[in-house]
C-alpha cells in the first residue's frame, strides 16, 4: 500500500493547506466520504467505463449524510475526475495525521471486551495521556474475543493488557 499513501499525499497536504481554517469541519466530511469510499460495490461502480463522472459524484453526494460543503463537493469531482476515488480513505487517514499533528493531538481506538462508560473512559483517557505523553480522542470498538481487559493503539504504539494477551503469554512461556 505505499504506492497508494504516495498518491494520497499531496492531496491530503493540499486538502490541510486549503481547509486551515476549518480543520474539524473538513476532517468530519473527509472521513464520512473516506467510509463511503472504501465500499466495495461503490468501487466496482467507478471502475466501469459506462458510468460518467457525474453520475458517480451524484450517487455519492445522495450517499453522504450530511449535505457536503463547496470544498467537499470540489474535493469529490477532484478525486473522481483523477480516479483516486480509491485513495480517499488513505487521503482522510493522513489528512488526521497532519491536523493531529498540528494540534498536538493523535488518536487512539480503545478495544474493549465490554461497554465502557463514559466516567470509565474518561478515567482512562487520563491514564492513556500520561501513558503516550500526548493528548489523545479515544474511539471505543468492542472486541468480544478479548475476553476482558483493553487494547489501545495510538499510531503504531499498543498497549494490550486484555486477557487473551495475558493467555498467548502464558501459552509461550508454557510452550517455550
Amino acid at each position: 500500500m505505499a504506492e497508494l499513501a504516495t498518491i494520497a499525499r499531496p492531496y491530503a497536504e493540499a486538502l490541510y493547506k486549503a481547509q486551515a481554517a476549518d480543520l474539524a469541519g473538513a476532517a468530519s466530511w473527509l472521513d464520512e466520504l473516506a467510509t463511503i469510499a472504501q465500499n466495495a460495490q461503490l468501487l466496482a461502480f467507478a471502475d466501469n467505463p459506462k458510468v460518467s463522472d457525474a453520475q458517480l459524484f451524484d450517487l455519492i453526494s445522495g450517499v453522504v449524510k450530511t449535505a457536503l460543503p463547496q470544498a467537499g463537493q470540489n474535493f469529490l469531482r477532484l478525486a473522481i475526475e483523477n480516479r483516486r476515488l480509491v485513495a480517499v480513505p488513505e487521503i482522510a487517514l493522513q489528512f488526521r495525521a497532519l491536523k493531529n499533528a498540528q494540534s498536538g493531538t493523535a488518536d487512539a481506538t480503545v478495544y474493549s471486551a465490554f461497554e465502557i462508560d463514559a466516567s470509565a473512559l474518561a478515567d482512562l483517557s487520563s491514564t492513556l495521556e500520561k501513558r503516550f505523553a500526548r493528548k489523545l480522542q479515544l474511539r471505543v470498538e468492542l472486541d468480544a474475543s478479548l475476553i476482558g481487559g483493553i487494547r489501545v493503539v495510538v499510531g503504531d504504539e499498543v498497549l494490550d493488557t486484555s486477557v487473551k494477551a495475558r493467555l498467548e503469554q502464558m501459552k509461550a512461556a508454557l510452550t517455550a
